[in-house]
């Protein structure tokens, strides 16, 4: 190409561009390639001996503009051009306000953070409360037919959630038991009340610690259990073969994992409780100077029908939360490994904050009503 033939070409005056021929698509990458190479320096364009101008030269000759400090009124266009260039011109300028938004103030964005969550955790529990009543539609349909129970998967599920977990539960009970009696006796002895440290063991895990441990420890073991063996049979789309061959899903399920911990989780309560008594001998026994018979009589004295009820009557509320929500979290997973992970994780997370909430709750009502 000629000089002459150069879409930019340099005036007799300094620094003035006159550009000439077509700026249009089919010219873009020579267009292109002469904005790289040209180094002059540029005070005015004059661009009315251009012949033909389109979108994509428009959008080259802005670039040109933006590599040198032209100012805003040294372009001199045609006529019938003007207005496509201004067009132009706008759209580039409004796409360039849309890709820099404004910064959100830091309150604002706290503010934010704090309605997500609250509607994150409102939009949790109305979709729990709608699994519940489902669930219970259909173990009252159980309960009305037997026949309709899956008593295979009852009981096996009652060996998995219940008889697994008792050795773990028992030393955790008597390693609790022991701790509280310890630290009891150590507050306790400035006042010459060592005895006391049987009671405080008593109504701790009558009222409190039995059920309450037992109840973390199958938010974390059994919940998260639950929902991965549901949520990998969601991803295998096995449940989408059990709603196939007409059977429900809820009532298979989870039914007989709901009934299986509504079943043991009272029954685990009460071995930790007997075994969070061991841990209070242990110590006061070795440490305390306690004798056997002197405890025994101490605990039976202590032990209240109603510090009873308190601590058993939470147990089949905590086995529903669980149940329900290690179920309900398996149910969602979208059929990805990661989607188990992250669900597992928040049935876990779940079970063991609603099983904490559920106990504060009740603790304030028994105070209240003078239990």
């Amino acid at each position: 190409m000629t000089s002459s033939d150069a879409p930019i070409q340099a005036s007799g005056q300094s620094g003035i561009i006159r550009l000439r021929g077509d700026w249009t698509l089919p010219q873009a990458a020579l267009l292109e390639q002469s904005i790289v190479d040209w180094q002059g320096q540029v005070r005015q364009l004059d661009a009315r001996t251009v012949d033909r101008l389109d979108s994509s030269g428009a959008l080259l000759l802005i670039r040109l503009l933006n590599q040198r400090p032209i100012p805003a009124g040294a372009v001199q266009l045609k006529q019938e051009h003007q207005a496509l260039f201004d067009a132009v011109v706008a759209a580039v300028d409004s796409t360039d306000e849309a890709i820099q938004p404004e910064q959100t103030p830091l309150w604002q964005s706290l503010f934010e953070q704090v309605g997500r969550a609250v509607m994150r955790v409102l939009g949790n529990a109305l979709d729990l409360i709608g699994f519940l009543g489902l669930a219970l539609h259909r173990l009252l349909g159980t309960l009305i037919g037997p026949r309709r129970m899956r008593w295979t998967s009852l009981v096996h599920h009652m060996q998995e959630s219940g008889l697994n977990a008792v050795p773990l539960l028992i030393l955790l009970s008597i390693m609790i038991g022991a701790v509280l009696a310890f630290l009891g006796a150590t507050v306790l002895r400035d006042f010459g009340a060592e005895i006391m440290v049987i009671d405080l063991v008593v109504y701790a895990f009558l009222r409190e610690f039995g059920v309450l441990l037992t109840a973390i420890l199958l938010a974390g073991r059994t919940a998260s259990a639950f929902c991965a063996q549901i949520g990998m049979m969601k991803g295998q789309q096995e449940i989408d073969a059990i709603k196939t061959i007409g059977l429900d899903a809820i009532e298979l399920l989870v039914i007989p994992r709901l009934v299986a911990l509504l079943i043991m989780l009272p029954a685990l309560a009460v071995l930790a409780t007997l075994a969070g008594l061991v841990g209070g001998l242990i110590v006061s026994v070795l440490s305390l100077g306690i004798g056997l018979d002197l405890y025994i009589e101490r605990v039976s004295q202590s032990i209240q029908l109603s510090h009873y009820l308190v601590g058993l009557v939470k147990a089949p509320i905590f086995a529903l939360a669980i149940a329900l929500i290690g179920c309900s979290e398996g149910l969602r997973v979208e059929g990805t490994a990661q989607s188990v992970g992250e669900r597992t994780t928040s049935a876990v997370v779940r079970s063991i904050t609603m099983v904490i909430v559920i106990d504060a709750l009740a603790a304030v009502y028994f105070m209240e009503i003078g239990w």
